[in-house]
């Protein structure tokens, strides 16, 4: 089944390889796109439907029906962070719908402490090739389509 993966954020699409931490930028958990969110606080929203297989504070994966999981992590190093700054509006189990807000945090925040907010939004073990539809580096608004998915 294909999947559509929407902006958890609204910001700026970049490439994957842009985003500061190999994990990501070598595609090592999965391929995807990242989004440079503007600053605003925010909620960051799901970016498919399905169930929140795993919650931190500063990072989030969910699973749709298929198995296809998307993970979308909040910064880099943010981790270090401790939760500060992050609210978490779901729970570990529970389904939701894509562009339900899933955790708030504010961007300028993380950026005050010395951390990229940069958001990786990454298909989960998918093979290269499978992401089709790839939004094009720019303006994105959070729900917008970041790429298409065929299992």
């Amino acid at each position: 089944m294909t999947l559509r993966v929407s902006s958890p954020v609204s910001g700026s699409v970049v490439a994957l390889s842009a985003v500061p931490d190999p994990v990501f930028a070598q595609t090592m958990v999965g391929p995807g796109v990242a989004v440079q969110p503007s600053t605003a606080a925010a909620d960051v929203l799901s970016p498919i439907d399905g169930v929140v297989v795993t919650l931190h504070p500063h990072a989030f994966v969910v699973a749709g029906d298929s198995g296809q999981a998307v993970l979308v992590h909040l910064g880099i190093d943010t981790v270090k962070m401790k939760g500060d700054g992050f609210t978490l509006h779901v729970v570990k189990g529970e389904t939701v719908r894509a562009g339900q807000p899933i955790i708030g945090w504010n961007p300028a925040a993380v950026e005050a402490v010395g951390y990229s907010s940069i958001c990786p939004v990454v298909a989960l073990d998918a093979q290269n090739g499978a992401l089709t539809d790839v939004a094009p580096d720019g303006p994105v608004n959070a729900g917008d389509t970041l790429f298409l998915w065929h299992p």
